[in-house]
């Protein structure tokens, strides 16, 4: 389906312009007025806009909804207060992963914002990234040692991310408050 992303509206200081709405007069470019045209790119822009937003809300919506059903909730139940107390990364987190068996291939099956969903990371979309990187900066602050810049890290190396993919992801993390250049910070904790 295509989506109209025409002004259906002017702003009043547009007093001249031709039919189809730009602010020049006859063939005389040297009276042209750009506002028309830019006005009508940033509605464009918005509208977009407005359609990663409203994917990225019901993606927040949605989120991890699978873990309160069968086969999730009865694995979650049992693994994470576990998880609770261990450090991200460590050999004993590792093993309660584990542990959760089918109840964890289920999640990762159902949830595009996993890595493991994919062969790859590289088989995510962007709206997947930042559901991930607000997944792991909640998941930070379910741990008394959570730590974003160090999940980033772990994760990484983890996934063979590249350094530029995860540069941007630290970029975003500090550009959201969610760490600073050196981790994770209390305020955005």
């Amino acid at each position: 389906m295509s989506t109209d992303y025409s002004v259906t509206h002017q702003p009043c200081f547009w007093v001249w312009g031709d039919s189809t709405g730009r602010g020049y007069g006859g063939d005389d470019m040297s009276t042209y007025d750009s506002r028309p045209d830019t006005w009508q790119h940033i509605h464009t822009v918005q509208a977009l806009m407005g359609e990663v937003i409203t994917d990225l809300a019901g993606r927040a919506h949605d989120h991890d909804q699978s873990k309160l059903a069968a086969p999730e909730v009865e694995v979650f139940d049992r693994v994470t207060p576990k998880l609770h107390g261990l450090t991200y990364g460590s050999d004993e987190y590792k093993a309660s992963l584990a542990e959760m068996g089918e109840g964890l291939a289920h999640h990762y099956a159902v949830n595009s914002h996993h890595p493991e969903h994919w062969d790859s990371y590289r088989g995510m979309n962007l709206l997947d990234v930042i559901e991930m990187l607000a997944d792991w900066k909640a998941a930070t602050l379910r741990h008394a040692d959570g730590d974003l810049a160090r999940s980033i890290d772990i994760n990484a190396e983890r996934f063979g991310m590249s350094d530029e993919f995860a540069n941007l992801l630290r970029k975003t993390a500090v550009d959201l408050g969610w760490m600073d250049l050196l981790g994770d910070t209390e305020a955005g904790r």
